[in-house]
């Protein structure tokens, strides 16, 4: 069935003109369809005056306080890690009472340079038999350099840990614990290695 089609109000004028000057065939009336409201037109209408938009600066919700590194801190991430050692030896290591048997310093080196000589001190002092080195890494350095990326601050020490978690050094390593004070402190890492096979 078809939609009838609304007549304009061109349309419905000159209906009702002709409809006027004719005369019905039959006694019967004429019936006429009330005409339709005209349909508001979007330029007709008062729209609301849109609402003031509050002054904006960039930055204004941002903490002044907090750091510009993305990542959780180091020594967060470690601590949440599952224990995959002995309680009581973690225990003594956390508090430093344990000395490591083997140490590197990677204090200065570039990523590029670090990441070698890490491979190769854990994977030698593993096939030694030995089982808790210390790894140093420095702080790093204390200030951003002002660039319009934010530097992480003390790349090595976040490195580090993501490497000693990847191959090859994962399948040699069982627990990296930040260091105790008298071992460096947030500069360094203990890593606590598995018994040779």
């Amino acid at each position: 069935m078809r939609r009838k089609r609304q007549l304009s109000s061109e349309e419905r004028a000159l209906w009702d003109l002709v409809a006027q000057r004719t005369t019905p065939m039959h006694n019967r009336p004429v019936r006429h369809d009330p005409a339709p409201a005209p349909k508001p037109s979007v330029r007709d209408a008062i729209l609301p005056e849109p609402a003031a938009i509050p002054a904006f600066r960039v930055g204004q919700k941002a903490s002044p306080h907090r750091p510009n590194d993305l990542a959780a801190p180091v020594a967060v991430e470690l601590g949440q890690a599952p224990l995959q050692m002995d309680k009581r030896a973690h225990g003594k290591l956390t508090k430093g009472r344990i000395e490591p048997e083997g140490r590197i310093d990677l204090h200065g080196l570039t990523l590029s340079e670090a990441h070698p000589e890490l491979i190769s001190f854990i994977l030698s002092a593993h096939a030694s038999g030995k089982r808790l080195v210390l790894v140093i890494t420095g702080k790093g350095k204390d200030r951003d350099e002002g660039g319009p990326i934010p530097t992480r601050l003390g790349v090595l020490r976040h490195q580090v840990p993501q490497w000693l978690r990847l191959p090859p050094l994962m399948q040699a390593v069982l627990q990296v614990v930040p260091a105790h004070i008298r071992h460096g402190g947030h500069g360094a890492y203990y890593v606590y290695l598995r018994r040779g096979r």
